[in-house]
């Protein structure tokens, strides 16, 4: 699985707006943010890069004012890691991620599941933008920018789910890109905290692996913050699968 969650991430990355291949390693960049998230690179699976290669893998960041950095699957590139790491990149994370299939499957009982819909409208998709905004307590700011991003994903072959909130607006939400190497990552399950332990997070995250599922997907595959949400993942039908490696150079250890 680590191999197709690579080929994955290289796939996903050629579909950002502004692409670099240099060395070995796809950058996908958002020329709208400088936020990291959005803007990083990744491997090509089994590719053994050089000096040279990482040093021109930072010359496409800093060219830029980003920051380095590499999301991947060690597993799948395992000569990549130590050459990043001599070259001065260190540990932001390590995320275990968990991958569902058809076979594993599960849906919470329709009586007992909020009920989860598709954005359609520009106010649901800047209400959910605010929502995940909040979920994820300031990790990013709502923008018209990002409300886009969500639509686009629909648009793309993705799919876009939230549940409203009682008194309006969205209580949570979650996304997932379109799929590409026979699989696809759901990301940004949030719920805002006033509408926690309500099971939104299970019902949009079964709600968009079944639609992954009549898509053609063969498997889903999403990372996991805390057990508390891991274990709502794995009621839905997900299981442990590999490990993905998080990687940055610090600003005062760029050449």
């Amino acid at each position: 699985m680590d191999i197709q969650v690579q080929s994955f991430a290289v796939t996903n990355l050629r579909r950002r707006p502004l692409v670099v291949e240099t060395g070995g390693f796809v950058a996908g960049f958002t020329p709208d943010t400088d936020n990291p998230y959005l803007n990083y690179a990744t491997p090509l699976p089994g590719v053994e890069p050089t000096e040279r290669d990482v040093a021109a893998l930072i010359g496409a960041f800093r060219e830029r004012g980003l920051l380095p950095r590499l999301e991947f699957a060690p597993e799948a590139a395992p000569g990549v890691a130590p050459v990043l790491r001599a070259a001065g990149f260190g540990t932001e994370a390590v995320h275990e991620y968990l991958v569902c299939t058809p076979h594993t499957l599960i849906l919470p009982p329709s009586a007992d599941s909020p009920y989860v819909e598709n954005p359609t409208t520009d106010e649901e998709f800047a209400d959910l933008d605010a929502a995940l905004a909040e979920a994820f307590e300031g990790a990013f700011t709502p923008s018209a920018q990002g409300a886009a991003r969500l639509r686009r994903t629909q648009q793309r072959g993705g799919a876009v789910r939230f549940v409203r909130a009682p008194q309006g607006g969205v209580a949570g939400g979650a996304s997932c890109s379109p799929p590409a190497e026979d699989t696809a990552e759901l990301s940004g399950v949030g719920t805002r905290p006033a509408h926690r332990g309500r099971g939104i997070a299970a019902a949009v995250t079964a709600a968009l692996t079944e639609a992954m599922f009549a898509r053609g997907a063969g498997s889903v595959w999403l990372e996991y913050s805390g057990e508390g949400s891991r274990r709502v993942y794995e009621r839905v039908g997900y299981r442990p699968q590999g490990t993905r490696l998080y990687l940055s150079l610090p600003r005062t250890r760029q050449p």
